[in-house]
């Protein structure tokens, strides 16, 4: 039986202005929600400036607690169109404690759930361990989200690089795979590289989609913005949000400089018949992977 589901993943310019952005982010949202979209999924940190281009102990003053006024005015849009909203915090925990947080608000409004980004790079332009504290098992770890449209496999960014957080998200029950990110090119890079990054950005959330036989949303922030520091030339956020289908098929785009509400139907039961076809869960040894947990093998005797 077809089991449709309306997605939207909003991709946008962000500005220094946090109600700029979230009157911005609002918009696109309505709009989305006119369009007969029933989930709404934002760019990672969609709130501010991606901040984290350089280390700024002022910057920690951007940060809300979880149920802060940025998670109170999603709730209030999802409350009165009726969507499931996957938005996305700077979360202040307690002082010195902070996590780029992902927040899900349910169509009445209420708090489906959060996650807490696990994986937290440190490379130039890109200074998360400054700001982040990972996320851990207990809070809430690989733990789909239950909702009213779908069990939703809700990681962020840089976890979109690890085989093991999609296939977690899966084995635990998640009906799709949603990235909030913020990526782009260093305006210094000449095209071919800048090609290799997006390229290979693109191929490995696709690969997740057919490893898993899930969709993906993958929905990433637009625009350059400058680095506060002056120490670069900042960072060109690339665009290209996409949806897949199980099989890593494309089945929707955005560009690389627009604003854009893509909406596409997924046919969330397709995944079945993908996983009959290709039963890779079924023929995962699991008996041979627990070297897997270990950080290096190569020394192993």
């Amino acid at each position: 039986m077809t089991r449709s589901l309306s997605v939207a993943a909003i991709q946008q310019h962000a500005h220094e202005d946090k109600q700029r952005s979230l009157d911005l982010t609002e918009q696109h949202i309505r709009a989305a929600a006119q369009e007969g979209a029933q989930l709404v999924c934002l760019q990672e940190l969609h709130a501010t400036h991606y901040f984290c281009q350089t280390e700024d102990t002022a910057c920690f003053d951007l940060a809300e607690p979880l149920d802060g006024p940025t998670t109170q005015r999603l709730a209030r849009l999802a409350r009165e169109l009726g969507v499931v909203i996957v938005g996305s915090i700077f979360e202040r925990r307690a002082a010195g404690l902070y996590h780029n947080t992902a927040v899900v608000l349910e169509k009445d409004g209420s708090l489906a759930g959060f996650y807490r980004k696990m994986h937290i790079p440190d490379d130039p332009g890109f200074y998360e361990k400054f700001y982040f504290t990972p996320g851990d098992a207990e809070s809430p770890g690989f733990t789909p989200i239950k909702t009213s449209v779908g069990v939703l496999g809700v990681l962020v960014c840089w976890d979109q690089w690890y085989p093991e957080a999609a296939r977690l998200m899966a084995l635990k029950g998640a009906d799709l795979l949603i990235y909030p990110t913020a990526i782009g090119w260093d305006p210094r890079d000449d095209e071919a590289e800048q090609s290799r990054q997006q390229g290979a950005w693109e191929t490995i959330q696709r690969g997740h989609a057919v490893a898993n036989g899930l969709p993906v949303i993958a929905v990433n922030r637009v625009g350059h913005e400058a680095d506060p520091g002056g120490s670069s030339e900042g960072i060109r956020f690339w665009g290209h949000s996409f949806i897949t289908g199980p099989q890593g098929e494309i089945l929707a785009m955005a560009d690389d400089e627009s604003d854009t509400v893509l909406l596409h139907t997924l046919d969330i039961s397709h995944s079945e018949d993908v996983r009959r076809i290709w039963p890779f869960l079924r023929d995962r040894r699991v008996d041979a992977y627990p070297p897997i947990a270990r950080r290096w093998l190569g020394d192993a005797e």
